[in-house]
């Protein structure tokens, strides 16, 4: 089932772009709905592509977006609050606004989450986002939620903040780099949500992790040895990287912040029993050849 016109919020993001191109691929008519107009992807593919400024705190400007289209994906996503945009904000109001004009249009619906959502998480980020997949099926239960593991691609900020680890003279480890993380390419999650809205799937949860689990440590060293570098890791208790990522909240666009290293004190892999890549029959790639690969 191809879907003639798809409204992709979100679609100049890091995941929209990429699921922008492959709607396109597949004739479908996208519309990118997003603030800003950015990089927005113009495939030479079947389908067109079209620009709709949106911004997701407003009712009219989401009922535009959605205006003609047939199915619906919420790509959006905030993760430092800044410029009067909040967690709460764009995570659960603008998603729970979204849910519930698809349901009332009779559109098909993904709404992209994240592994390891729980409202009872330190982490704001984290809260808000589970607050909002849960609004967002109760709004509209035949909507699927996707949740991918940390992304990962070209000119992302997870592998590139570890090749930049790999020039310094000492590598500072999050804990003793013991976290298992399950990265995922951010093509194989775009090529998932076409599967998804393809085969019309409905009211389901996926969680989509890479082809392998890693050991934070074990992802440094891959870099370091890629990079024929090998300076001594550095064990740093998570108490210490609060503390600076609360000095660092002062920058406008701080390195780290609070939310990322709560999240990298938990296993960030995939639950047992979930529906996966393998439901959609999707073989997914592996972090560690992407950071072993020459550039």
């Amino acid at each position: 089932m191809t879907y003639p016109r798809v409204t992709v919020f979100g679609g100049t993001g890091f995941l929209g772009r990429r699921l922008v191109e492959r709607l396109a691929r597949a004739d479908s008519d996208v519309i990118v709905a997003a603030r800003h107009a950015g990089e927005v992807a113009m495939p030479d593919a079947p389908g067109t592509v079209i620009f709709r400024r949106t911004d997701v705190r407003n009712g009219d400007d989401v009922a535009a977006a959605l205006a003609g289209a047939d199915a619906a994906v919420n790509a959006v996503s905030l993760y430092v609050e800044r410029g009067g945009l909040s967690f709460e904000a764009i995570h659960v109001d603008a998603a729970v606004r979204i849910a519930r004009q698809a349901a009332d249009a009779g559109l098909r619906l993904v709404h992209v989450s994240g592994i390891g959502v729980d409202t009872r998480s330190d982490s704001a980020y984290v809260r808000a986002r589970a607050r909002g997949e849960r609004a967002v099926r109760e709004a509209f239960p035949d909507a699927v939620v996707v949740r991918p593991s940390v992304l990962f691609g070209p000119d992302d900020a997870f592998a590139g903040s570890l090749r930049m680890l790999a020039r310094l003279p000492l590598v500072p480890l999050f804990g003793r780099g013991d976290t298992r993380l399950q990265p995922v390419h951010v093509d194989d999650v775009a090529e998932a949500v076409a599967r998804l809205l393809e085969r019309g799937i409905t009211g389901a949860i996926f969680e989509l992790g890479g082809r392998g689990v890693h050991r934070y440590r074990e992802l440094v060293e891959a870099v370091l040895d890629a990079a024929g570098r090998h300076p001594p890791l550095v064990p740093v208790p998570f108490a210490l990287w609060r503390a600076l990522s609360a000095l660092l909240a002062v920058l406008p666009s701080p390195p780290l912040t609070r939310d990322q290293v709560i999240l990298l004190e938990t296993d960030n892999i995939v639950g047992e029993g979930a529906n996966t890549f393998a439901t959609l029959g999707i073989e997914p790639q592996d972090l560690l050849r992407f950071l072993t690969q020459r550039r």
